[in-house]
């Protein structure tokens, strides 16, 4: 159950300030019981709410919620029309996939882009988990119209994540690194993911749509539930409005993805191979049911890792690879 009444109970109790039931049963006009379901509702997509006797209710830490208009102001393009805030969804890549499928994105601009507060339904490559509670992170999907064809976007998601990186870097972040093809480390581990899906066939143009997810302040109710090692802006020490923190990145995304779509990878390799945390480490590619040793040399032109073993250089590309460093 999310709906407007939840809207103004998450939006009233956003600061971190105590609010009784009666004071919310009262702004909402409906009674104490009631206001308790709206607050389970809001537990269950992953916000940390406490209560005292006597006190009410409480968040454990206040959020700051996106405004449409805000990261409009601070991006200073006059895109307003291109991002949209929603509190809810089951996935953002999905809500533009559905958009596309509909033909409500023919006219739009390549940069249309959907936040949301929580995704019931986040996902990450070979259809993973990604958790999404509710304020705790970034979750948003971009929508780009790609004229060149699918052929064109190998090592997309690298110069996607050279813009994470690069913006982060501005705000502040440091000790970053890229793991092959679509994550972002902090200290060694994760902190950021990207999903690409593509709609289109061969030559033809084809809708990209850009996932992105962002570790802001997890719950340790959510982190007890990750079962890799991972990192979340908190434990960086930087402590932004998320507003800020999505406006940065969308100018940096925007700028990568006008550079990517004139001249592709090719103009990111160097980039890339500065911040990639494998180069010059013995890494193992699993390939389907196989298993590739060797030491990470970076990526290609093309995006394409390239892992030399035995004296010789090889390169692979997407699909079903999963990297790993030796142990």
């Amino acid at each position: 159950m999310f709906n407007a009444t939840t809207q103004k109970i998450l939006s009233t109790m956003a600061a971190g300030q105590f609010c009784s039931g009666e004071e919310l049963g009262q702004l909402c006009g409906i009674s104490r019981a009631a206001i308790g379901k709206h607050i389970q509702a809001l537990q269950q997509l992953g916000l940390d709410i406490y209560s005292v006797t006597g006190k009410g209710y409480r968040l454990a830490t206040p959020i700051t919620l996106l405004q449409q208009g805000e990261i409009s102001r601070l991006l200073g393009d006059n895109i307003e029309h291109q991002v949209a805030v929603e509190t809810v969804v089951g996935s953002t890549n999905e809500l533009i996939k559905d958009k596309i499928k509909q033909g409500e994105l023919i006219s739009a601009a390549s940069g249309y882009t959907v936040f949301a507060e929580a995704q019931t339904a986040g996902r990450g490559r070979r259809g993973r988990t990604w958790a999404s509670p509710l304020g705790a992170s970034l979750y948003f999907s971009m929508h780009w119209r790609f004229e060149q064809g699918i052929s064109a976007t190998m090592g997309l998601s690298l110069a996607v994540g050279i813009a994470l990186s690069e913006a982060l870097v501005e705000l502040g972040v440091n000790e970053l690194g890229l793991k092959w093809p679509n994550d972002v480390y902090y200290q060694g581990r994760k902190l950021a993911g990207i999903l690409i899906e593509l709609e289109g066939q061969g030559s033809d143009s084809c809708d990209i749509v850009i996932g992105v997810g962002i570790n802001v302040q997890l719950p340790d109710s959510v982190t007890e539930q990750i079962d890799q090692p991972f990192a979340d802006l908190a434990q960086t020490g930087i402590n932004l409005d998320r507003n800020v923190i999505a406006a940065t990145i969308l100018r940096h995304l925007m700028q990568v993805m006008n550079t990517f779509e004139q001249r592709g990878f090719s103009a990111f390799v160097e980039r890339w191979n500065v911040v990639d945390c494998f180069v010059g480490t013995p890494v193992n590619l699993l390939i389907g049911q196989r298993t590739i040793s060797g030491i990470s040399r970076g990526v290609d032109a093309q995006g394409g890792i390239v892992v030399e073993s035995d004296g010789e250089q090889q390169t692979y590309y997407g699909g079903e690879i999963s990297l790993r460093k030796q142990q």
